[in-house]
């Protein structure tokens, strides 16, 4: 399998860094496509503006990984402006 076999590496993100505004407490949480297993991030408390991009770590592993955002309360908003996921392959595919 060569590197551009379109994405169905196993792989491991580490961490999440996010540029974003808003009000409330923005939850986040990253899945695998079925959600069989979900990991639940430390929730990011948010400001109308602010010059810092936090990181929120992460320990997950799977062939395809998706990164949801919400807010729980009434009147909570965001934007977010940029995401950089750390990640990295570590198997290119299951045995068989």
């Amino acid at each position: 399998m060569s590197k551009n076999s379109g994405g169905e590496f196993e792989h491991h993100v580490v961490a999440v860094r996010l540029r974003v505004k808003g009000v409330g407490n923005l939850q986040m949480a990253l899945t695998d496509l079925d959600q069989v297993q979900t990991l639940n991030l430390v929730p990011l408390p948010m400001q109308a503006t602010t010059r810092i991009e936090p990181t929120r770590l992460a320990n997950f592993q799977s062939q395809r990984i998706r990164l949801e955002g919400h807010t729980s309360e009434i009147d909570e908003t965001f934007s977010i402006n940029r995401i950089i996921i750390y990640a990295k392959p570590v198997a290119q595919e299951y045995p068989m």
